[in-house]
């Protein structure tokens, strides 16, 4: 990378290193003024409820890798205890909402949701939901829960990214045409999605994909073995879900391929097969959706009402309220980019605030 290249980078991160800092600074000032406690005991606070939303928690350093979408046990522990030491109502899902529409939620009502069902659900966030005495669902996404091997998209994301240091000048093999760049995050981009259009082109089988990953990962210098071995970016096992379904953790729908089409029979097939694979895993119905990506149509509100889907969440940032609709249930995703201040905000109602108003608009998107 140039020094030029540099310089229009952090020319173009400054506005959002700014807008952070300004941001954490408010939510100091009403803290300290007591603004938080204010409105966390308020009727409004109260009507509400915070639902929270991870994807992952690092085995190793994912959370370095993608800090959007995993974050380190540790930040993860430190959420957990600030939940139990503050005396929140923690509460499962399913009740939480049915409590919601009925207006009887207990006081600063919570819950936590994890998309996807990755292996670190099972490894790492469980044993210390387990640890506080703390519920959650997981929407679990399922048609890789059959296959021991890691997600192919993100899998190729990781590995790329791991090998952005090798100094590799041809991927032609895996569709990349010209000098990849893999110290950007755009560069990896354009590298991950140029091998995917080769695999889809190509119609690899599952296999076919994985065998794919190990050879990039060879030529990349990458250990794909330890990679394996370790299960990083895999899904949950059937056996593994029933274990923990077993133990209290709600196993809810999520599409079986992660995707969502806006044809309607591909769509009900989607929900189908994860709805048929999450019964026979956990022996148990799933009836809660959770849409993948957080993307969503109108067109497929009346599809989730015809397969007996009672609410979808989302990943709008706000709190939950009564009047909200039960297929289009906000959310609030916590982030290795959110400071102990801004996690102190979603739980009290400042947070919520402060993302619908322009300050908050241009943080979440700078």
């Amino acid at each position: 990378m140039s020094a030029g290249t540099i310089v229009r980078a952090e020319t173009r991160r400054v506005p959002g290193l700014l807008l952070r800092a300004l941001k954490r600074t408010l939510l100091r000032g009403f803290r300290a003024v007591g603004a938080f406690e204010a409105l966390e005991h308020s009727r409004w606070r109260r009507e509400r409820l915070l639902i929270l939303c991870y994807h992952g928690i690092s085995l190793e350093d994912e959370h370095e890798w993608a800090p959007g979408l995993f974050i380190s046990p540790r930040r993860f522990e430190s959420r957990l205890r600030k939940l139990r030491d503050g005396g929140y109502s923690v509460l499962p899902l399913a009740g939480a909402l049915k409590l919601l529409y009925e207006k009887e939620l207990p006081p600063r009502s919570v819950a936590i949701t994890f998309d996807d069902g990755l292996f670190d659900f099972y490894k790492q966030a469980y044993p210390l939901l387990a640890k506080y005495g703390l519920p959650a669902m997981v929407y679990w996404t399922t048609y890789y829960s059959a296959y021991p091997q890691p997600v192919f998209p993100v899998a190729c994301s990781y590995i790329l990214w791991k090998g952005r240091a090798s100094g590799v000048e041809d991927l032609k093999e895996y569709g990349f045409q010209g000098v990849p760049d893999l110290e950007t995050p755009a560069g990896l981009q354009r590298t991950q999605q140029a091998i995917l259009a080769k695999a889809a082109q190509e119609r690899l089988s599952a296999e076919d994909k994985n065998d794919l990953l190990g050879r990039l990962a060879e030529r990349l210098g990458f250990d794909f073995e330890a990679f394996h071995r370790k299960r990083i970016l895999h899904l949950m096992t059937p056996q593994e879900a029933a274990e923990l379904a077993g133990k209290g953790v709600e196993f809810q729908l999520h599409t079986h391929r992660h995707r969502a089409p806006l044809k309607e029979d591909l769509f009900r097939r989607e929900v189908r097969d994860n709805r048929d694979f999450i019964q026979r895993a956990t022996g148990r119905a799933a009836s809660h959706f959770c849409y993948p990506g957080g993307v969503y149509y109108p067109e497929l509100l009346p599809w989730l009402e015809a397969e007996g889907v009672v609410s979808s969440t989302t990943c709008d940032a706000r709190l939950a309220a009564p009047t909200d609709s039960p297929f289009l249930v906000p959310r609030f995703l916590d982030t290795m980019g959110q400071s102990e201040v801004e996690f102190e905000s979603w739980l009290c109602g400042v947070g919520h605030w402060l993302a619908r108003s322009r300050l908050g608009r241009v943080y979440a998107y700078g």
